[in-house]
């Protein structure tokens, strides 16, 4: 019985071993010397050191003077990191009917300048709930509400949009976007908001 046994035990343990162990930390290592950024969160920090956030993780901006992300269902606040993830309610669900028609009073009322069709993406959660980017459309629709906040010219928050206009990964994957921290940033640096 033993010698069908022992087999097994030692290609389990070498499997454990080379697999749970020897495999992550090959991978581990490779990523932070190849990639360190990345690998570590794509972390984005002040002068100082201290982190503001990350590239990948939507965060909540309320504030007029800001560009603010895409709804989020993530944790019952939203932005929750922790609890990634969509509100899959269908497209006849009442509660997402109620959120989007909230959604949509919400940015007229805070953009009250802004007269076209509100885009999608301002109203509507991405399947993580996190999602940091906004369509460069969606940027453009709070540019007014962003300027006359900061005290700047529209001209300048659209030259701001374009520039942070991210192309599809490879020319091919994905759409046009803009990271909202990104710009947020870009604009504090440029034109530091009035507090």
């Amino acid at each position: 019985m033993w010698r069908q046994i022992l087999p097994g035990l030692r290609i389990k343990l070498f499997m454990t071993l080379a697999l749970g162990i020897g495999y992550p930390l090959l991978v581990t290592g490779v990523s932070q010397i190849a990639f360190p950024y990345r690998a570590n969160g794509s972390l984005i920090q002040r002068a100082d050191g201290s982190v503001i956030g990350s590239a990948l993780i939507g965060q909540n901006f309320a504030r007029p003077e800001y560009f603010q992300p895409r709804p989020s269902a993530a944790g019952n606040d939203g932005y929750d990191p922790t609890s990634s993830s969509g509100s899959n309610y269908g497209p006849t669900n009442k509660k997402l009917v109620d959120r989007v028609k909230a959604s949509v009073d919400k940015f007229r009322k805070e953009n009250p300048d802004f007269t076209g069709p509100i885009p999608a993406d301002l109203v509507t959660a991405s399947a993580s709930g996190l999602d940091p980017h906004i369509s460069p459309a969606s940027a453009r629709a709070q540019a007014a509400r962003v300027a006359k906040a900061r005290g700047i010219p529209a001209t300048a928050v659209e030259t701001m949009i374009a520039q942070a206009v991210e192309s599809p990964d490879f020319g091919i994957l994905g759409e046009p976007r803009v990271n909202v921290l990104a710009l947020n940033l870009a604009l504090d640096r440029a034109y530091p908001a009035h507090r």
